[in-house]
């Protein structure tokens, strides 16, 4: 009988995580009702077009911020993006914050490799403030709510996996017959269950917030126009949209994170 113990276990891995799942599921709902992003936040905001960086903001996160402004530099000259993995800089004049946290994380030197640039702006002030705005204005999700849904929805999938590890030895135990295999595997079918369906309810209710637009500034994003090639579309699409080989290159070495 020690498959009881081994289904005890099963049981209360399941449990705890759809458990925290709902809890942080819920938490976000509350936290939608209370900033009013409704209905009356989307008429608010419907005549409010996104900027560039907004735009790169809600689709991509952070990085994706810092990979529009270094295309952005490049194209206009301000900025040489070698495919070797290094940047820059030809013209040391910023035309707005973003680009002031560029050249501040390149340095004195003039010179700096792009992976760890990349990840440098991501973090610096500007990216900090357009991150708190957004917020505010109800058009993205709080970090804190965001990383708590993915981390509970990853949870919960560690879960089912180890449901199914524990119901495979509980019935490979020694002395289990066949028999009694298959009453035992379906006992582990419960929380089996249990989690493949919190993961559903999740992938259907949850996964807009875990995106960085919350559903009001997915329904702005929605729709954009997109030239190919153009800034906007690579703010949308990410380093995939850029037209320059060269350029792509340059941008999709080693070090990067996908964010697409």
């Amino acid at each position: 009988m020690l498959w009881v113990l081994f289904l005890l276990v099963a049981c209360a891995v399941a449990g705890v995580s759809c458990g925290r799942l709902c809890l942080a599921a819920v938490r976000a709902a509350e936290s939608e009702r209370a900033t009013g992003r409704d209905a009356y936040v989307v008429a608010a905001h419907r005549d409010h077009e996104l900027s560039l960086y907004e735009t790169a903001f809600l689709s991509g996160g952070p990085e994706r911020v810092a990979e529009v402004t270094l295309v952005s530099m490049a194209r206009n000259r301000r900025l040489l993006l070698a495919h070797t993995g290094w940047a820059t800089v030809v013209d040391p004049v910023a035309e707005d914050a973003m680009e002031r946290s560029v050249l501040r994380a390149i340095g004195p030197e003039g010179q700096a490799r792009i992976a760890p640039l990349r990840a440098t702006a991501a973090a610096g002030d500007a990216v900090r403030a357009l991150a708190e705005r957004l917020v505010a204005a109800g058009l993205a999700v709080p970090d804190r709510e965001r990383t708590t849904l993915t981390g509970a929805v990853r949870q919960v999938r560690q879960a089912a996996a180890a449901v199914l590890v524990l119901g495979a030895l509980a019935v490979l135990l020694p002395g289990e017959s066949a028999r009694q295999g298959g009453p035992v595997a379906l006992w582990f079918g419960l929380p089996l269950l249990l989690t493949l369906s919190c993961l559903t309810l999740a992938r259907v209710e949850i996964h807009p917030y875990t995106r960085w637009a919350s559903p009001t500034g997915q329904r702005l994003l929605a729709g954009r126009p997109l030239d190919a090639g153009s800034l906007l579309a690579v703010a949308v699409r990410g380093v995939r949209a850029v037209d320059d080989p060269q350029l792509r290159a340059a941008l999709s070495g080693p070090g990067r994170h996908t964010t697409d």
